[in-house]
């Protein structure tokens, strides 16, 4: 399987800072001003996913807040003793006996993964080359118009059937804020139109699913039906109460560094899921394996 190396909220921000000037200092999007450049805007899939939210509301169990937490997307492993929420890939079998998370990159190709897309699915310039993610080499994925997210939708819900199927109770979509890193090619609407139509899915599926990252789009996750935040550094970079704003206490924190942790359980320990782990995600036995918690 592959190793994934964490979606870090560190990344976020550069890419937002690098794009100021094209947003003009905003950072909550707007539907209506990001439908005026996307004219194919689906904008009624967040009614409809919030609807099938509602729908399907008593079938869905949501991680337990303040929970003993483990992040397991780098590899597999015994979860340590007290852990009762765990993530873990796509490809991976739940932990026995615990609240298990299924990780899915949904917003970019893997690395090297191009082929496994149809080739007009990715997002491209008008030269025809593809737009990649430069830190971890990952190509866009094209979700301008209706008709691509429905596409892009149809595949990586296979993957949260996938999830169902093995026992997850909940899925993590990845890089929802792929859309600050595409040269200006894709919108937030576009990015909150996609994932709408994921949360429909996984709630048909009986998931829950979580927001990842992104908190300038936390504010409208009750329309699109998103249940609960998986926010990466938020200690480090003072923004856990942009997640529980919107989320309350149900968010999961993972920081990376000894200050993110320090910071995230002086204010937030007593209330979130808060764990520490090595930039790798390595699993157990690794030399450069860590996990902390408050």
């Amino acid at each position: 399987m592959n190793t994934f190396l964490p979606r870090r909220s560190a990344r976020r921000l550069a890419a937002v800072t690098a794009t100021t000037a094209a947003i003009a200092g905003t950072l909550f999007l707007t539907a209506s001003a990001d439908a005026s450049s996307d004219p194919d805007s689906n904008t009624e899939a967040s009614s409809r996913a919030g609807a099938n939210a509602s729908t399907n509301a008593a079938a869905i169990t949501l991680p337990p807040t303040h929970a003993n937490f483990d992040y397991q997307i780098g590899g597999a492993y015994t979860p340590p003793a007290g852990v009762k929420v765990v993530t873990r890939d796509h490809g991976a079998t739940p932990a026995p006996g615990l609240y298990n998370i299924c990780y899915v990159n949904a917003f970019q190709a893997q690395p090297k993964a191009e082929g496994d897309w149809p080739a007009d699915l990715l997002l491209r310039r008008g030269d025809g080359s593809i737009v990649y993610d430069g830190q971890w080499k990952e190509a866009l994925l094209d979700l301008r118009t209706a008709d691509k997210r429905t596409a892009v939708a149809r595949k990586v819900d296979a993957l949260i059937d996938e999830c169902a199927s093995k026992g997850f109770q909940a899925v993590e979509p990845d890089n929802y804020d792929s859309y600050t890193r595409s040269e200006g090619l894709l919108t937030g609407t576009n990015a909150q139109d996609y994932i709408a139509l994921l949360a429909a899915h996984a709630h048909q599926r009986g998931l829950a699913i979580a927001q990842k990252n992104t908190a300038e789009l936390a504010a409208n996750r009750k329309a699109l039906g998103l249940d609960f935040a998986v926010a990466e550094e938020c200690g480090q970079w003072k923004e856990c109460g942009d997640y529980t704003e919107h989320f309350g206490n149900d968010v999961i924190v993972i920081e990376y560094t000894a200050k993110g942790l320090s910071n995230a359980c002086s204010k937030w320990g007593d209330k979130l899921s808060i764990v520490r782990r090595d930039l790798g995600v390595s699993p157990v036995g690794d030399g450069k394996y860590v996990r902390k918690t408050c």
